[in-house]
């Protein structure tokens, strides 16, 4: 059974289990750090180093869960964020994944379309060469 990998921002955490039911049971799920777990940092409280230590080690487990899987789901919804509205919404920490991913030859799917290509990271998503299913989690080929 192939391993697929949910990436998204910690925004979509609570749309994690409609995707989940969707996907039938069709492969072994990696989820995304902290999914599932309290957030208990004060990240406003963080010394710069505890700030930096905490980033290091999330990005150390992200890389070893992205080695792990075969296949990423991308879910990217509607973001609102201070009154303006980002559509299919990809933020840095999740592009990061989709790098490693993009890096080590394994297939991409967004569950949305690409983000408006006024998002800073437009030309860097696109060149993963996502595949995009439009919420057809059918479309994972497994």
């Amino acid at each position: 059974m192939k391993k697929l990998m949910i990436i998204c921002s910690t925004s979509f955490y609570d749309r994690i289990p409609e995707v989940i039911d969707g996907l039938n049971n069709r492969f072994e799920l990696i989820m995304p750090n902290g999914y599932g777990e309290e957030d208990n940092n004060d990240y406003d409280n963080m010394s710069d180093q505890q700030y930096s230590d905490f980033f290091k080690r999330m990005f150390n487990e992200s890389r070893e869960k992205v080695s792990k899987a075969d296949i990423f789901l991308v879910l990217n919804f509607d973001k609102v964020k201070n009154g303006s509205t980002y559509k299919n919404y990809i933020g840095a920490s999740t592009f990061l994944e989709m790098y490693e991913a993009f890096m080590e030859d394994k297939k991409i799917y967004l569950y949305s379309g690409l983000p408006d290509k006024n998002n800073m990271l437009y030309d860097e998503i696109k060149s993963t060469l996502p595949i995009i299913i439009n919420s057809n989690l059918d479309l994972i080929e497994d």
